[in-house]
């Protein structure tokens, strides 16, 4: 099957399995060019592993610490005529490089929200690693079904308050147009709080400790975003910025109960990138458009795998150990948040039309992120070639 990229709205509904494999080999080569972090975990639960930010963690936990590591995720597998999710080839890649070099890869695919993939879950480290002394949580879902309620929520994007009008890009189109969003229903705040806040990370942090499987001095870490005031309106102060507070609340409540034993759980405030999750949100496609121009002038640009390679190098298990903020959280947004960076994305902002976004953006550069979350663009691989699409999970 030959498998070219099929884009619509803020999604590609095809993904490469080659294409996957070479972009996850491209995170573990920048993670082992970084040298071992050590001391470093030595267990690792990945809750959300398969995309952004949650694989990256898990690269970095196995090829920059030597760590053993289970992953859970949610994604689909192929079908006749249509290839799998880039999750599923992404996770495939990962544990193929993981296992040749002699480390326990673990996958559960399914509904993390749901008593039974966490049942699985602790089933799975009881058999295989036993106690895991780091647990990210790295969920970003549409959806929740309750699992003690069995009632279905689900989140939206929405300010809250007021409506909210700015600019917008259509990545695909290159069309720069103004969008108003009408504010969320308090019904619509509680269900994304709901699907999006800390909830879950507690349960699964009470399930892991109530089955013996938090090892003495374990951490926890969850990402957030807060980003700049342009985007605050739709992110911070929105709806997903509420659930986000609820994430904090969650953390605060964690890490009280990790700390007697020597460890700790806190929010990582992480960079704007080309995720999945990102392009999905009014008006923050823009943003990091003109971001990326910026911070690659300035030569300040990370992706996935240099974030989460530096959170564990630096902040988990750096020196120092982690430096937070007036809130208790990691900054791994510090460089995209110099006012000197936010001072030249302000400047450029207001100028940005349909017909100059090729020149004052780097539209080019987030199109070629994006096709790389679903396994195009990769160099070194031929993308006229016919490629099994059909891959078992490993």
């Amino acid at each position: 099957m030959v498998i070219k990229p099929k884009v619509r709205g803020f999604v590609c509904v095809t993904s490469h399995p080659a294409g996957c494999a070479a972009h996850v080999q491209e995170w573990i080569d920048h993670v082992k060019s970084k040298g071992p972090v050590k001391p470093g975990p030595r267990k690792v639960l990945v809750i959300g592993s398969s995309t952004g930010y949650g694989l990256a963690s898990r690269v970095a936990a196995a090829f920059g610490s030597g760590a053993d590591t289970l992953g859970v995720f949610f994604e689909r597998p192929s079908e006749e005529g249509r290839p799998a999710t880039p999750g599923w080839y992404n996770t495939i890649a990962f544990t193929e490089k993981a296992r040749a070099a002699g480390l326990h890869a673990g996958n559960i695919n399914g509904d993390a929200y749901s008593a039974e993939i966490k049942r699985q879950t602790l089933e799975h480290l009881k058999a295989h690693m036993g106690p895991v002394d780091l647990v990210i949580y790295s969920l970003a879902s549409p959806r929740r079904v309750h699992p003690q309620t069995g009632a279905i929520h689900k989140s939206v994007l929405k300010p809250v308050g007021a409506p909210y009008t700015n600019k917008t890009v259509d990545t695909d189109k290159g069309l720069v147009t103004d969008i108003t969003i009408e504010p969320a229903t308090p019904q619509e705040i509680a269900d994304t709080i709901t699907v999006m806040g800390g909830e879950d990370w507690e349960l699964w942090m009470e399930a892991l400790a109530q089955a013996g499987l938090l090892a003495p001095g374990a951490k926890s870490v969850a990402y957030s975003y807060i980003g700049p005031d342009v985007t605050w309106p739709i992110y911070k102060n929105g709806t997903i910025g509420l659930a986000k507070n609820d994430l904090e609340r969650a953390a605060k409540a964690i890490d009280a109960r990790l700390r007697p034993g020597g460890g700790g759980a806190f929010i990582s405030v992480n960079k704007a990138l080309v995720t999945q999750a990102s392009s999905a949100i009014p008006v923050v496609p823009l943003y990091i458009s003109i971001l990326y121009k910026v911070m690659k002038a300035a030569g300040l640009h990370e992706g996935c795998a240099e974030q989460m390679q530096r959170l564990f190098a630096d902040e988990l298990y750096g020196p120092q150990g982690p430096r937070f903020d007036e809130a208790g959280r990691v900054r791994l947004d510090d460089r995209e948040m110099r006012p000197e960076v936010q001072a030249a994305v302000r400047e450029i902002w207001p100028q940005v039309t349909t017909e100059n976004l090729a020149a004052t953006t780097d539209i080019a550069g987030y199109r070629s992120e994006f096709l790389k979350l679903f396994g195009f663009g990769l160099a070194g691989v031929d993308y006229a070639a016919d490629v099994e699409p059909h891959l078992p999970m490993l």
